[in-house]
């Protein structure tokens, strides 16, 4: 994830916008270049040429950044709160992208308007509006126009900033008004879609195969407005056809619906392919080609070859003013885990949440199936694309260790560098300062440094591999052994140090902060998943005295990175335990749920989720499946079909059946996202790189716009549904990171077992809590039947 100033490269599609007013006097001195270069400069690798009228410079190739050659004038003053007009006109010799920024002058020259076009070699015009987030007396315009691999020649004309009024509003544009859930629908499960239309009364639709042919037929509900999309949207329901195929669409007041099927098996790639993903994550190992093919294939990232400093031997975070300026002495080997989004980050908080779903993918089928029949179903050994498939062990097990074994090496040792800090894990390791785009891991130069300790950290920790100690004994004791000590270790020292809090200012020096000063929950989910591990009654205790225990979690977010006390109170209603208040907490679980309805109930195109003031957080298509997955857990619970259904319909949201017709899973759909924002699937930037795989999950619409390119799209705001943009640069609504994708595997694992059976309570587990479970019920069977015999023999 990303913060809230990056130094990232901006990519905008522009277009032309009609000229208002100017409002104030050209800031831009020589923004025409008649006569002469002046007061423009360049880098030394450069020479700025005017003889054609435009300013034109010959690019060297070759180097690694944008920023490595410039063009640019200083002396433009700005000031908090104004808006701005941000104009020029740039060609090339080459489709290469670039650079222009209205930004800082001096370090961290931070920017307040970016944009990003790529060159083309007749000459384009870009105009753009923003509202500066600085007061700034001399601020610089940049044109950054280094990183490519041959010389090229570029040309700038018409350079422009002034005060004046902001452009309207960018308005994305839509296939179809009938939105549908363009992977289609499972046979026995919901088939819903929505449609946009004027029409207040109800409107017939009919639903065709692939021939044309009528296959059903109805008339819509009307809703009403829904304030998230700002649209009037009636409803489709067709959930009693039994027809299977593919190529059905939908016809409804005058329009036809993207093509979808109806498939039992619908689900089975996505399950497959969303787990793929984390494989192409992996830091520390090369790539395999033969696993993934020539276009993901890649040479190991952070492992000491150069230009990377590498993982193996990392220093600690400089001294800075927000943790008082601690440091520490030593380094550490940090290697392995998963890079948690687009950029080259690893942060615990981030991957405790997405390996905890990951394992929970395996301890749900272990639950509801009982191990021989998750053995060989879709989480079966063999049937990913990793290197350990075949190995004896469930490939999913198998992935979550790759990050459980970062996780362990982020533990601070005993006796060795931040010594007062042993036992509680480094927040995060990342680099020293921001990257550019593209940058693949092998070729990052960046130093790297893990970041002071957090107490949300360790807890992340604990939960997770206490977690995986239980699910891994069957299969390995001595890693699972490893895992629980870690858990141990982490929960005292947790307790010893309960208040150590990362910074929300931790967060501009090329890393996400993911602070978090409330780590009741995390107490609370590490406690949690220690006790239904060890059943030991100091967890026992941790769990029924925490105020979170009994707490009300129900909201529009169920739980995410930074609200984990869902993942606790799920685990307890669902593994097999001697918890004495369990049904409650079963209970309160669907209670969860049941908030989860009714935001679905409010909302017209599927989704659970509709808060309360009509904007969406960022990434909010995880939030989504997140509140989805409570809704399984409460089909598991309760065998109801109402959840089931809620469930599966939540996914037509995330697969098109949303304001913007558009699919957010990369290769699912006919409009699907294919530019989420990341330095190695960066094919819009550099054709030579892939886009995201299939199975890759964007974060979605975000109401807030933090990025540079949403800000001018949307200058003065834009409805929740339609704050989106399938754009490489627009991090805060089209990111892909791992907690994303965790809950897409979740959720699409779950589906492709078409729902999924009822818990059968089959059992589990290591320190004897499984027997326990297994005693305690067997002796309930043989009361009641002692009693019921009894009963019969007293009536005779």
């Amino acid at each position: 994830m990303r913060p809230a100033l990056p130094l990232a490269v901006v990519l905008l599609l522009a277009t032309a916008v009609p000229a208002a007013a100017v409002d104030g006097p050209e800031l831009i001195p020589n923004g025409s270049f008649d006569t002469e270069a002046a007061p423009w400069w360049t880098t030394p690798d450069m020479v700025a040429d005017t003889s054609s009228g435009s300013l034109c410079v010959d690019v060297p190739g070759g180097s690694s950044t944008a920023w490595s050659s410039i063009v640019g004038v200083d002396g433009v003053p700005l000031v908090k709160g104004e808006t701005y007009r941000f104009g020029f006109t740039v060609s090339g010799t080459a489709e290469v992208p670039i650079r222009a920024l209205v930004q800082m002058n001096t370090e961290p020259w931070t920017s307040t308007s970016e944009v990003g076009p790529i060159m083309q070699a007749e000459p384009q015009p870009y105009e753009v509006g923003f509202t500066s987030t600085m007061d700034w007396p001399a601020g610089q315009v940049v044109f950054q126009v280094g990183g490519a691999p041959d010389d090229w020649r570029f040309c700038v004309d018409d350079v422009s900033v002034h005060t004046g009024e902001l452009p309207a509003p960018f308005e994305q544009e839509t296939a179809t008004r009938v939105r549908v859930n363009q992977l289609g629908y499972l046979p026995t499960g919901p088939k819903r879609a929505s449609l946009v239309t004027e029409e207040t009364d109800a409107v017939p639709w009919h639903l065709l195969d692939p021939e044309g042919e009528e296959v059903a037929t109805g008339t819509t509900t009307p809703r009403g407005e829904d304030r998230t999309a700002d649209e009037n949207v009636h409803v489709i329901t067709f959930d009693d056809v039994d027809a299977t195929g593919a190529g059905f669409t939908l016809v409804a007041d005058g329009e036809t619906s993207h093509p979808f099927a109806i498939d039992a098996d619908l689900y089975a790639d996505l399950a497959s392919d969303a787990l793929g993903y984390f494989y192409l994550a992996r830091s520390g190992i090369e790539i395999d080609a033969v696993l993934v093919g020539d276009e993901y294939a890649r040479p190991a990232g952070h492992l000491d070859v150069a230009p990377n400093t590498g993982d193996t031997a990392v220093g600690c975070q400089a001294p800075r003013p927000w943790y008082a300026g601690w440091t520490c002495d030593g380094t550490f080997d940090v290697r392995g885990g998963w890079y948690d989004a687009g950029d080259h980050g690893k942060y615990v908080v981030n991957g405790g949440i997405a390996v905890h779903q990951l394992l929970d993918t395996w301890e749900r089928a272990l639950v509801a199936q009982g191990r021989e029949d998750a053995e060989a179903g879709a989480l079966a050994d063999g049937t990913a694309a990793i290197p350990e498939a075949g190995n004896g062990v469930p490939d999913v097990l198998d992935e979550a260790r790759w990050e459980l074994e970062w996780m362990q090496r982020m533990q601070v040792p005993a006796g060795v560098g931040s010594a007062e800090y042993a036992g509680l894990a480094f927040h995060k390791v990342q680099d020293d300062g921001w990257t550019g785009l593209p940058l693949p891991p092998d070729e990052d130069p960046q130093a790297r440094q893990v970041h002071r300790p957090s107490t949300a950290a360790t807890l992340n920790l604990a939960a997770v591999a206490a977690k995986g100690a239980r699910l891994w004994e069957p299969y390995d004791e001595e890693f699972a052994a490893s895992l629980l000590a870690s858990a141990r270790t982490a929960w005292a020292a947790a307790e010893q140090t309960p208040d150590l809090y990362a910074s929300a200012l931790d967060g501009n020096e090329g890393g996400g902060p993911y602070d978090d000063k409330d780590v009741s929950d995390e107490f609370y989910w590490a406690a949690a998943e220690l006790f239904l591990t060890t059943g030991d009654d100091e967890f026992a205790d941790a769990v029924t005295g925490s105020p979170v225990h009994s707490a009300d979690l129900t909201g529009a977010v169920a739980f995410d990175w930074q609200r984990t006390a869902a993942l606790g109170r799920m685990d307890l209603a669902l593994v097999p335990s001697e918890l004495p208040d369990r049904d409650a907490v079963r209970d309160s679980v669907v209670t969860l749920a049941d908030f989860a309805l009714y935001q679905q109930g409010k909302a017209f195109f599927g989704q659970p989720y509709q808060p309360s003031d009509a904007r969406f957080e960022w990434g909010s298509n995880g939030i989504i499946l997140n509140n989805a997955v409570t809704l399984a857990a409460a089909a598991d619970i309760t065998g109801d079909d109402e959840y089931r259904t809620a469930a599966l319909e939540s996914l037509d949201h995330v697969l098109g059946r949303n304001a913007l017709d558009q699919s957010y899973v990369t290769g699912y759909g006919t409009e699907f996202s294919r530019n989420q924002h990341h330095r190695t699937f960066a094919a819009q930037l550099d054709p030579t790189l892939p886009h995201p795989p299939a199975g890759t999950l964007s974060g979605g619409p975000n109401s807030s716009i933090q990025d540079p390119v949403a800000a001018q799209t949307w200058p003065q705001g834009c409805v929740a549904q339609r704050c989106y943009l399938d754009n490489i640069q627009s991090w805060s609504t089209n990111e892909m990171t791992i907690n994303w994708n965790s809950s897409l595997t979740w959720m699409a694992v779950w589906a492709s077992s078409d729902g999924g059976p009822t818990f059968s309570g089959a059992s589990y587990g290591v320190d004897g809590v499984a027997l326990a479970w297994i005693l305690a019920g067997s002796l309930v069977v043989v009361v009641g039947l002692a009693t019921f015999l009894l009963a019969r023999r007293k009536k005779s």
